[in-house]
């Protein structure tokens, strides 16, 4: 039995005749990330969470019970992650001749934990961050649409008008919006980790 999510996101694909460009311009995923979830390439993304909300969007669009998915991903990601720590602590770093190595490394883990463990209360206790970059001006006059580009914290999810927007491995998100009214109103939240949110609120007017 398959419980590899990337060759089940994709066997499912593919018994619904979809191609990997049919999903893209569904779920404005791009393609090479698309095809890295179906592989299980998990390095090829900046973030554990942004390859969730892949999954999820995935799975939702396919049909597939999204809970499910992202269960058989969370133990192929933390079965890897064991595999690797057990590589790096071979029995040879407790030989008689490495033993100061063994107690500088268990000392810099202690060290490196300590610090991992002060920036994630940082983490928790703050709302994530959330930049504005573009547009720098909130009227238009020719304009039918504008691109609304902004900057967020690692390990972010960004909403704008209700809809999930995937930011990029340097964590900048853009999404296109029309101006179809007078006055349009643009809400972005971020949601982190910690599941604190900051929103911004922006009306955006098109001039006659």
């Amino acid at each position: 039995m398959v419980t590899n999510v990337g060759e089940l996101l994709r066997a499912e694909r593919e018994n619904q005749k979809l191609s990997l460009a049919d999903v893209e311009r569904h779920t404005r995923i791009r393609e090479k990330n698309l095809r890295a979830v179906e592989q299980g390439d998990w390095k090829s993304f900046s973030s554990r969470t942004y390859i969730q909300g892949i999954i999820r969007t995935y799975s939702t669009f396919l049909g597939v019970d999204d809970e499910k998915m992202l269960a058989y991903f969370r133990r192929e990601y933390e079965k890897r992650e064991q595999l690797k720590f057990k590589e790096r602590t071979t029995s040879k770093q407790f030989t008689p001749l490495t033993k100061r190595v063994a107690r500088g490394v268990v000392a810099s883990l202690i060290i490196l934990f300590t610090l991992y463990f002060g920036y994630q209360l940082q983490l928790f206790l703050k709302p994530p961050t959330l930049e504005i970059l573009e547009p720098t001006k909130t009227e238009f006059k020719r304009e039918d649409k504008i691109t609304i580009k902004g900057r967020v914290a690692k390990d972010t999810t960004v909403h704008i008008n209700g809809e999930q927007i995937f930011p990029n491995d340097q964590n900048i998100f853009s999404h296109n919006i029309a101006l179809t009214e007078p006055e349009n109103m643009v809400v972005i939240v971020a949601t982190g980790a910690n599941g604190k949110k900051t929103t911004i609120e922006r009306i955006y007017k098109k001039l006659k």
